[in-house]
Protein backbone atom coordinates (compact mmCIF):
# COMPACT_ATOMS: atom_id res chain seq x y z
CA UNK A 1 0.00 0.00 0.00
CA UNK A 2 1.17 3.50 -1.29
CA UNK A 3 1.66 5.66 2.11
CA UNK A 4 -0.30 8.12 -0.24
CA UNK A 5 -2.94 6.28 -1.41
CA UNK A 6 -6.77 6.97 -1.20
CA UNK A 7 -7.18 4.51 1.72
CA UNK A 8 -4.40 6.70 3.48
CA UNK A 9 -5.84 10.05 2.36
CA UNK A 10 -9.50 9.65 3.54
CA UNK A 11 -7.50 8.23 6.95
CA UNK A 12 -4.98 11.37 7.67
CA UNK A 13 -7.51 13.81 8.78
CA UNK A 14 -9.41 11.81 11.15
CA UNK A 15 -6.13 10.79 12.93
CA UNK A 16 -5.91 14.79 13.67
CA UNK A 17 -9.58 14.05 15.97
CA UNK A 18 -7.72 11.36 18.34
CA UNK A 19 -5.90 12.75 21.30
CA UNK A 20 -2.61 11.48 20.21
CA UNK A 21 -3.58 13.43 16.82
CA UNK A 22 -4.70 16.44 18.77
CA UNK A 23 -2.12 16.48 20.75
CA UNK A 24 0.67 16.30 18.09
CA UNK A 25 -0.83 19.09 15.77
CA UNK A 26 -1.15 21.75 18.66
CA UNK A 27 2.64 21.20 19.27
CA UNK A 28 3.89 21.19 16.08
CA UNK A 29 1.83 24.28 14.92
CA UNK A 30 3.01 26.34 18.19
CA UNK A 31 7.00 25.39 17.46
CA UNK A 32 6.45 26.18 13.69
CA UNK A 33 4.51 29.41 13.86
CA UNK A 34 7.29 30.73 16.79
CA UNK A 35 9.98 30.19 14.18
CA UNK A 36 7.23 31.72 11.16
CA UNK A 37 6.97 35.05 13.60
CA UNK A 38 10.85 35.21 12.65
CA UNK A 39 9.82 36.33 8.47
CA UNK A 40 8.27 39.27 9.32
CA UNK A 41 9.04 40.68 5.92
CA UNK A 42 6.77 37.72 4.26
CA UNK A 43 3.39 37.26 3.52
CA UNK A 44 2.66 34.05 0.78
CA UNK A 45 3.73 30.65 1.62
CA UNK A 46 3.79 27.96 -0.30
CA UNK A 47 3.53 24.41 1.28
CA UNK A 48 5.05 21.40 -0.97
CA UNK A 49 4.05 18.28 -0.39
CA UNK A 50 0.62 19.67 1.33
CA UNK A 51 -1.16 16.07 1.71
CA UNK A 52 -4.69 16.90 2.74
CA UNK A 53 -3.93 20.53 3.18
CA UNK A 54 -3.83 20.34 6.86
CA UNK A 55 -1.10 22.28 7.90
CA UNK A 56 -1.77 24.97 4.36
CA UNK A 57 -5.37 25.86 5.83
CA UNK A 58 -3.94 26.48 9.03
CA UNK A 59 -1.76 29.13 7.53
CA UNK A 60 -4.24 30.95 5.45
CA UNK A 61 -6.03 30.73 9.13
CA UNK A 62 -3.24 32.69 10.81
CA UNK A 63 -2.74 35.28 8.35
CA UNK A 64 -0.70 34.10 5.40
CA UNK A 65 -1.60 33.85 1.58
CA UNK A 66 -1.09 30.41 1.58
CA UNK A 67 -0.99 27.45 -1.33
CA UNK A 68 -0.92 23.86 -1.27
CA UNK A 69 1.40 21.40 -3.40
CA UNK A 70 1.67 17.54 -3.71
CA UNK A 71 2.08 15.22 -6.56
CA UNK A 72 -0.49 12.80 -5.18
CA UNK A 73 -3.70 12.66 -6.63
CA UNK A 74 -5.71 11.27 -3.75
CA UNK A 75 -4.23 13.71 -1.34
CA UNK A 76 -5.44 16.46 -2.81
CA UNK A 77 -8.57 14.79 -3.75
CA UNK A 78 -9.33 14.98 -0.20
CA UNK A 79 -7.59 18.66 0.43
CA UNK A 80 -10.44 19.54 -2.37
CA UNK A 81 -13.44 18.07 -1.07
CA UNK A 82 -12.41 20.14 2.44
CA UNK A 83 -11.63 23.47 0.75
CA UNK A 84 -10.15 26.48 2.07
CA UNK A 85 -6.87 27.19 0.28
CA UNK A 86 -5.34 27.06 -3.44
CA UNK A 87 -3.99 23.82 -4.51
CA UNK A 88 -1.71 23.13 -7.34
CA UNK A 89 -1.11 19.64 -8.35
CA UNK A 90 3.28 19.26 -8.88
CA UNK A 91 6.65 17.30 -8.04
CA UNK A 92 9.04 18.70 -5.48
CA UNK A 93 11.81 18.21 -7.79
CA UNK A 94 10.16 20.61 -10.30
CA UNK A 95 7.73 23.26 -8.80
CA UNK A 96 5.92 24.97 -11.40
CA UNK A 97 6.68 28.69 -10.20
CA UNK A 98 9.21 31.02 -10.58
CA UNK A 99 11.83 32.50 -9.20
CA UNK A 100 10.91 34.23 -6.01
CA UNK A 101 7.07 33.48 -6.35
CA UNK A 102 6.38 33.34 -2.37
CA UNK A 103 8.14 34.69 0.55
CA UNK A 104 8.59 31.13 2.33
CA UNK A 105 8.37 27.65 1.02
CA UNK A 106 7.75 24.97 3.90
CA UNK A 107 8.03 21.52 3.68
CA UNK A 108 6.04 19.86 6.88
CA UNK A 109 6.39 15.80 7.47
CA UNK A 110 7.12 15.44 3.80
CA UNK A 111 11.69 15.65 3.77
CA UNK A 112 11.37 12.61 5.02
CA UNK A 113 9.56 10.86 1.90
CA UNK A 114 11.64 12.33 -0.54
CA UNK A 115 14.40 10.74 -2.08
CA UNK A 116 16.45 13.18 -3.11
CA UNK A 117 16.51 15.94 0.07
CA UNK A 118 19.02 18.15 -1.40
CA UNK A 119 17.40 18.67 -4.57
CA UNK A 120 13.94 19.17 -3.44
CA UNK A 121 15.35 21.97 -0.92
CA UNK A 122 17.54 23.57 -3.36
CA UNK A 123 14.27 23.84 -5.66
CA UNK A 124 12.01 24.95 -2.51
CA UNK A 125 14.73 27.73 -1.62
CA UNK A 126 14.79 28.77 -5.67
CA UNK A 127 10.81 30.15 -5.77
CA UNK A 128 11.57 31.16 -1.98
CA UNK A 129 12.55 34.54 -1.81
CA UNK A 130 12.99 34.74 2.30
CA UNK A 131 13.80 31.19 3.20
CA UNK A 132 12.44 27.85 4.17
CA UNK A 133 10.21 26.35 7.16
CA UNK A 134 10.65 22.86 7.60
CA UNK A 135 8.91 20.58 10.03
CA UNK A 136 10.68 16.95 10.25
CA UNK A 137 10.73 13.88 12.65
CA UNK A 138 13.52 13.23 14.59
CA UNK A 139 15.48 10.20 14.30
CA UNK A 140 16.64 11.13 17.90
CA UNK A 141 13.86 11.04 19.53
CA UNK A 142 11.78 8.16 21.71
CA UNK A 143 8.85 9.09 19.43
CA UNK A 144 10.86 7.74 16.08
CA UNK A 145 11.85 4.42 18.33
CA UNK A 146 8.52 3.82 18.94
CA UNK A 147 7.48 4.43 15.24
CA UNK A 148 10.15 2.07 14.14
CA UNK A 149 9.23 -0.55 16.63
CA UNK A 150 5.83 -0.63 15.19
CA UNK A 151 6.55 -1.06 11.96
CA UNK A 152 7.95 -4.55 12.88
CA UNK A 153 4.60 -5.99 13.70
CA UNK A 154 2.53 -4.19 10.96
CA UNK A 155 3.07 -1.61 8.01
CA UNK A 156 3.02 1.86 8.77
CA UNK A 157 2.92 5.19 6.81
CA UNK A 158 7.00 5.59 8.39
CA UNK A 159 8.09 2.41 6.58
CA UNK A 160 9.86 3.98 4.12
CA UNK A 161 10.84 6.95 5.64
CA UNK A 162 13.88 8.68 6.30
CA UNK A 163 13.88 10.32 9.80
CA UNK A 164 16.83 13.20 10.50
CA UNK A 165 18.73 15.03 13.52
CA UNK A 166 18.85 18.51 13.88
CA UNK A 167 22.33 18.13 12.77
CA UNK A 168 21.58 16.63 9.54
CA UNK A 169 19.11 19.22 8.94
CA UNK A 170 21.29 21.61 9.15
CA UNK A 171 24.22 20.55 7.15
CA UNK A 172 21.33 20.14 4.45
CA UNK A 173 20.11 23.83 4.75
CA UNK A 174 24.09 24.65 4.35
CA UNK A 175 23.76 23.61 1.67
CA UNK A 176 21.07 25.66 0.13
CA UNK A 177 21.25 28.81 2.38
CA UNK A 178 22.94 32.04 0.39
CA UNK A 179 26.29 33.19 2.26
CA UNK A 180 24.01 35.01 4.87
CA UNK A 181 21.97 32.88 5.85
CA UNK A 182 20.93 31.85 9.03
CA UNK A 183 18.98 29.54 10.84
CA UNK A 184 16.38 28.79 13.80
CA UNK A 185 15.29 25.86 15.69
CA UNK A 186 13.35 24.29 17.87
CA UNK A 187 12.00 20.67 19.11
CA UNK A 188 8.97 20.00 20.22
CA UNK A 189 6.62 16.37 21.11
CA UNK A 190 8.50 15.10 24.20
CA UNK A 191 7.03 12.54 26.42
CA UNK A 192 3.86 13.31 28.40
CA UNK A 193 5.76 12.80 31.46
CA UNK A 194 7.61 15.88 30.69
CA UNK A 195 5.09 18.03 29.52
CA UNK A 196 4.85 19.90 32.09
CA UNK A 197 8.21 21.02 32.00
CA UNK A 198 8.93 22.21 28.63
CA UNK A 199 6.85 25.15 26.47
CA UNK A 200 4.60 23.69 24.07
CA UNK A 201 6.43 25.87 21.52
CA UNK A 202 9.14 23.26 21.87
CA UNK A 203 12.55 23.73 23.27
CA UNK A 204 16.28 23.96 21.97
CA UNK A 205 16.94 19.85 23.08
CA UNK A 206 17.76 17.66 20.15
CA UNK A 207 15.42 15.12 21.59
CA UNK A 208 12.05 16.04 20.64
CA UNK A 209 9.72 13.88 18.07
CA UNK A 210 9.21 16.95 15.76
CA UNK A 211 12.07 19.02 14.40
CA UNK A 212 10.79 22.73 12.91
CA UNK A 213 14.08 24.53 11.69
CA UNK A 214 14.02 27.47 9.64
CA UNK A 215 16.48 28.90 7.03
CA UNK A 216 16.16 32.56 6.41
CA UNK A 217 17.76 33.95 3.12
CA UNK A 218 19.72 37.86 3.04
CA UNK A 219 18.80 37.77 -0.71
CA UNK A 220 17.00 36.28 -3.26
CA UNK A 221 17.55 32.35 -4.25
CA UNK A 222 19.99 30.55 -2.20
CA UNK A 223 21.42 27.43 -4.59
Amino acid sequence: MSAFDEQAAAAYESWYQTAEGARADAQEKAALRQLLDGFREAETVLEVGCGTAHVTRWLGDIGWTAVGLDLSAPMLREAQALNGVPLVWGDAFRLPFADDAFGVATLITTLEFLDRPRASLEEAARVARDGLLLGVLNRWSPLALQRRLSGLFRPTIYDDARFYSVGALKQLLRAVGDDGARMAWRTTLYPSWCEGLLPRSGAHLPWGGFIAIALHQTHGTGS
